[in-house]
């Protein structure tokens, strides 16, 4: 079969084709932007690309065409499928047909900590000899794929709540029918397609309802949203994790960073964790894995050994380097709900070493200002914040910061955003860039700014 697929070197959709490409499929793909690292990893797997949308790349005819939720009614090449009569499919859907139709599919779904979850629990399957076939939306750092088929009938997938396709207004995760479904955390995101908070809890209960009474429920406890979600209908067996003493099963720090935990059912201790990762977001992220893990038949202390030797996805708390003493970390923190939690974890590490906070606000919801009265409270563990301002961001970034007072400055210019970051820096500084995008490369042009000082 060829697979055509349309938003092909999205994570998502790239993984898509990859999956595909290792079913045996012939696979082609074009994106408005085809660049490296995606290209270079689909082209290794034999993948031709076509840059743009034109319709010429439907002939000859592919077999069924993948349309990614970038695209829209419109497009030249969205156009020419219908007027075509071709088959078409959502990533989503061909995932649910050609991949997890009779697999033990574990998703995990929330507003925060997907791909790192997501991660945790592949490793502790892998970890423990099950070779779990996954799609994550990042590479996980003890894996050098983002996506693969694996050879158990375990399959761990990241449950995004964003749209299926121009076609299907349904979240992506409504499509996998999980037997373990994993609920992190709900509040309200993408407001480029979700009104409010009441829109995205109709959506996480679908998914709810789609869990079969024989299979688990893994859900953050002291998540209110969560329970609402929960009494909307449920009617499969429960477990709830927090850091709090409201749920089934606890963590709770040994170290002040989290770098240390251990996990409690009730009063009895069950044993404890030492890794790289910091924060109690990703200790409760971990208990979450170990549970999911624990459904599918790992036992407890085979995922506490597991985690042990956890590598993040690129881009979660990333050090992209080190020059004078001066650390630069890359964090994909785009809610101010995230962009706290990274904050307090980081803090807890580093101590009185001075933190700088460096934001772009990228993401849809962000651009839209949704955020913008809790902007300035998530960034006050920060001793220094600067934030980007794009010429088109169409609110007042410097008003929503002003309660930082001379702590913050705004910048719609990024080379003068670096070198006022790079006049501020001094030996010990810990400088948190954090983004969904790109940055415009901010990362390597201050480790290299930074290392002409004296």
């Amino acid at each position: 079969m060829r697979v055509h697929i349309l938003g092909i070197c999205g994570t998502f959709m790239g993984g898509i084709a990859a999956l595909a490409r290792e079913a045996g499929h012939e696979v082609t793909g074009s994106d408005q932007n085809v660049y490296p690292p995606m290209s270079t990893q689909l082209e290794a797997l034999g993948i031709r690309l076509t840059e743009g949308y034109l319709p010429g790349q439907l002939e000859p005819a592919p077999d069924v065409v993948v349309i990614g939720n970038a695209l829209s009614r419109g497009n030249p090449v969205i156009e020419a499928v219908l007027n075509r009569g071709l088959a078409y499919t959502s990533g989503p859907a061909w995932l649910a047909e050609h991949v997890l139709a009779d697999r033990w599919v574990l998703a995990v779904a929330g507003t925060h900590g997907k791909t790192t979850t997501s991660g945790m629990l592949t490793w502790i399957l892998e970890y423990a000899g099950l070779e779990p076939g996954f799609l994550i939306g990042g590479v996980p750092g003890n894996f050098t794929v983002s996506a693969r088929l694996g050879k158990s009938p375990f399959f761990v997938v990241e449950a995004d709540e964003y749209d299926t396709a121009f076609f299907d207004k349904r979240a992506k995760f409504v499509h996998y029918r999980p037997l373990t479904a994993i609920l992190n955390n709900l509040e309200f995101d993408h407001a480029d397609i979700y009104p409010d908070i009441a829109s995205i809890r109709k959506m996480f209960n679908q998914l709810v309802r789609t869990v079969p009474s024989d299979g688990r429920l893994i859900v953050n406890g002291a998540d209110a949203e969560l329970r609402a979600t929960l009494s909307m209908g449920a009617w499969t067996p429960v477990e709830t994790f927090s850091r709090h003493h409201d749920a089934d099963f606890m963590v709770q720090a040994l170290a002040p960073d989290w770098s240390s935990f251990e996990v409690r059912h009730g009063s009895l201790v069950m044993g404890a964790v030492e890794w790289e990762l910091i924060g109690a977001h990703n200790a409760e992220n971990a208990l979450a894995a170990i549970l999911a893990a624990r459904h599918a038949g790992v036992p407890l202390q085979s995922a506490l050994q597991a985690l042990a030797s956890f590598k993040n996805a690129r881009r979660r708390m990333e050090v992209r380097g080190i020059v004078h003493d001066i650390t630069v970390y890359d964090d994909f923190a785009h809610h101010p709900t995230a962009i706290a939690m990274t904050l307090d974890g980081l803090r807890k590490k580093v101590g009185d070493n001075r933190i700088v906070a460096v934001l772009e606000p990228r993401s849809a919801t962000m651009r839209l200002g949704v955020h913008r009265d809790t902007l300035a409270d998530s960034l006050l563990a920060a001793d220094r914040v600067f934030v980007f301002e794009p010429a088109d961001l169409g609110w007042d970034v410097r008003g929503a910061v002003a309660a930082l007072g001379e702590r913050a400055s705004v910048c719609k210019d990024l080379e003068d955003l670096m070198h006022q970051i790079v006049e501020y820096a001094r030996s010990g500084d810990q400088i948190l860039v954090m983004s969904n995008g790109g940055f415009g490369g901010l990362h390597a042009k201050l480790l290299t700014a930074l290392g002409r000082l004296p």
